[in-house]
């Protein structure tokens, strides 16, 4: 029925629904590997008493609504902070990873705030979120934040028996635990250097011919990060580099992002015939739902 509208109005109802299954994804945290963590604090600064006006009819200045977030990410890195799915400011992270961002100008209400840093090849975190109810006037901080490491693979499919390279960036000299899905979950341990880099060399002749999936994360001063994104890789008959600069899934212009940019192209194809292959998600020859619930899942904003 959605078919028979005009454009504009099939494009509105279309990103309605689309935002009801974001905001699904949101709030059931399946587009994040996990909220908030352990040691992350919330904290409420409550605002000292108006002082009286000087004079009759005089005033006062009410005290200003802010959200601080403070963490670590890795040295040098972009961090970005994302208020209900759209990018709202950003900062870089000193020679210690710590970073901090302050959201002023912010309206009473609630909201769904997140996380995430970029590292030096270019790969980002996982998403981290926040469910916060913000109150006027007053200053909540949240603390204690630990960016999830990134994770990539050199190589798209490895022969079995050959060494598949697993690295990413996390905080300096944390200890790395990189998880890879196979019969038995394999775990590997290595180490962050003085920049946050982290290696770990996967021999795949005990791993099973197929397709896997790694994650990594990481754990500092006793404090444990998120899980990072998962990657994935084939354990096979061959070797295959993996393309550097490929666009990930359901980044359809290839920017690095999925936004509204993505959405409008899906959106064109909306059960029209021979949808491009990178459009059609799931690979069932047209563009539902499905396809929108899936770019949900990479939503980055």
């Amino acid at each position: 029925m959605i078919n028979f509208l005009p454009e504009s109005r099939k494009f509105s109802i279309l990103f309605l629904i689309f935002s009801v299954v974001l905001n699904f994804y949101f709030f059931s945290g399946k587009v994040f590997s996990e909220s908030v963590t352990s040691s992350v604090k919330v904290e409420i600064e409550t605002p000292a008493p108006p002082s009286p006006p000087p004079s009759p009819g005089g005033g006062y200045t009410p005290s200003e609504t802010k959200v601080i977030f403070t963490g670590r990410a890795y040295p040098k890195s972009t961090v970005t902070l994302l208020k209900d799915a759209q990018i709202v400011a950003t900062t870089i992270a000193g020679e210690d990873a710590k970073f901090s961002l302050t959201l002023t100008n912010i309206t009473s209400g609630s909201y769904i705030f997140s996380l995430y840093s970029e590292d030096k090849y270019g790969n980002r975190s996982s998403l981290l979120t926040f469910p916060l109810s913000v109150t006027s006037g007053v200053t909540t901080n949240v603390t204690g934040i630990f960016i999830s490491p990134t994770i990539d693979v050199d190589k798209s499919e490895v022969k079995r028996g050959e060494v598949i390279k697993i690295f990413g960036q996390a905080i300096p000299d944390s200890d790395i635990t990189v998880i890879i899905s196979s019969e038995e979950d394999i775990y590997g341990k290595t180490k962050a250097d003085k920049i946050g880099a982290y290696l770990y060399n996967l021999d795949t002749v005990e791993v099973a011919m197929g397709d896997h999936l790694a994650k990594s994360r990481a754990t500092h001063e006793e404090e444990i990060s998120p899980l990072s994104k998962v990657v994935g890789f084939k354990v096979g008959t061959k070797t295959v580099l993996k393309t550097i600069g490929k666009c990930g899934k359901a980044d359809l212009n290839c920017d690095n992002k999925v936004n509204l940019i993505d959405f409008s192209v899906a959106a064109y194809w909306y059960k029209r015939s021979s949808p491009p292959q990178n459009v059609d998600l799931n690979k069932d020859g047209k563009v539902d739902l499905v396809d929108f619930s899936i770019m949900a899942y990479y939503w980055t904003g």
